[in-house]
């Protein structure tokens, strides 16, 4: 009898359901594991344990228990650290180590590690004290942002363009964090579209890297949620280049080997790129499935065969298959769903139609991607289409709520 090897995948949501798919593609036995057992994951994997991803100790007990021989967590970012400390206290495959990924996933952490190791990075400062914070109201220029250093989504983002803002921004910021700390730093306007995709290493060597350009509405009761994105990116290659090297310098400072991640970053007004976010896991709002659909690379397939200590042997960079879009189908306002209506103009680029809600079902101002109706995957052959669609998207894709 063949046993199976046993990988342990942390969180619950939809976009587990491809990395789980891929499990079984490579004859892996799923154990999802999250402290809200009617998941929609959870219905698809061999087995579901009952505990919360951000107690470490206790995932850690599950994990020794059934003798797992990989864990992830894939676009949920409360349990990155965790898959880190258990597979570095099991002697399991990871990206790297504890210590490493603590600095990725803590927005404070990684500020301060950015700017030590001389990389361009906005003037920030984290905190627990909110009169600390308020004290510090002129160390910054306006506007600023402030967000909890460990959470994920968009969740608990506020711009503040005022010290009378301040205060009630600490506090929604400090509702949506775990370990009770927020981050203060400088806005960094960007020029045209900032970028969130999903990028790849194999042994500490940066083998894909892909740039988007990520949209937001303005009208969402978190207007810092994002709403679509699209492929190739709006930043120039030029930065592009300087940031797929600082990216690789970056992997490198830490240690890092295999691993999926997904990279925020941004190009100012002044054409200065940042990085903002490196988390090693793979992004949400399926963005991997996109540059599967994009490019062909499966990185999704790349992350499963990591995390159980296979070789990773079919990442490579490739080409746009075209011009893409993704748009994440959302309500502006709270009620109730009533369908969704596509011009017929766009009907031809409509490669899938993803909903996740029935008519009829409650639905909120999409203050977080949890808030998500479904999505909409895009191609077209130029660009000029697609950022004529995606310029005036709410023309063309409207979700009716009543």
């Amino acid at each position: 009898m063949t046993i199976l090897k046993k990988i342990l995948l942390l969180g619950g949501s939809r976009y587990l359901l491809p990395v789980i798919k891929s499990a079984h593609e490579l004859g892996l036995y799923v154990i999802t594991c999250d402290y809200l057992p009617d998941n929609i994951a959870h219905k698809y994997s061999d087995e579901y344990v009952n505990v919360s991803i951000i107690d470490k100790e206790a995932v850690l007990e599950v994990a020794e228990k059934l003798k797992i021989d990989g864990i992830m967590s894939f676009a949920t970012d409360p349990g990155v650290v965790t898959a880190a400390y258990v597979a570095e206290q099991m002697g399991l495959p990871s990206v790297g180590s504890y210590a490493a990924v603590s600095i990725l996933q803590n927005k404070g952490k990684f500020r301060k590690f950015l700017t030590e190791n001389g990389f361009n990075v906005p003037l920030a400062k984290s905190y627990k004290d909110i009169g600390l914070a308020l004290k510090d109201k002129n160390l910054f220029k306006w506007p600023i942002i402030i967000k909890p250093t460990d959470s994920a989504g968009s969740k608990g983002v506020k711009k503040v363009e005022s010290f009378e803002q301040m205060k009630s921004a600490i506090e929604y910021a400090l509702s949506y964090s775990h370990n009770d700390e927020f981050i203060i730093e400088e806005f960094i306007e960007k020029k045209e579209f900032s970028s969130d995709s999903d990028s790849f290493s194999v042994n500490g060597e940066l083998k894909f890297v892909s740039f988007s350009s990520q949209q937001f509405d303005v009208n969402a009761v978190n207007p810092y949620t994002p709403s679509a994105y699209s492929w190739p990116s709006s930043i120039c290659k030029e930065n592009q280049n300087v940031l797929f090297n600082e990216l690789q310098r970056l992997i490198k400072l830490l240690g890092l080997g295999t691993s999926i991640y997904n990279i925020e970053v941004r190009e100012s007004m002044e054409c200065i790129p940042y990085i903002m976010e490196v988390s090693p896991r793979g992004g949400g709002n399926r963005l991997a499935e996109m540059l599967r659909y994009a490019t062909g690379v499966d990185l999704i397939k790349g992350a499963v065969k990591a995390a159980i200590g296979e070789n990773v042997e079919h990442i490579e960079q490739k080409d746009f298959n075209g011009h893409w879009a993704e748009v994440i189908l959302h309500s502006d306002k709270p009620g109730v769903y009533a369908g969704l209506e596509i011009s017929a103009e766009i009907n031809s680029n409509v490669i899938e139609k993803d909903l996740w809600l029935k008519e009829g079902t409650f639905v909120g101002g999409f203050e977080g991607a949890n808030e998500a109706i479904g999505t909409l995957v895009l191609k077209f052959e130029d660009n000029s289409k697609l950022t004529r669609i995606m310029n005036n998207v709410d023309d063309y894709i409207k979700v009716k709520v009543i």
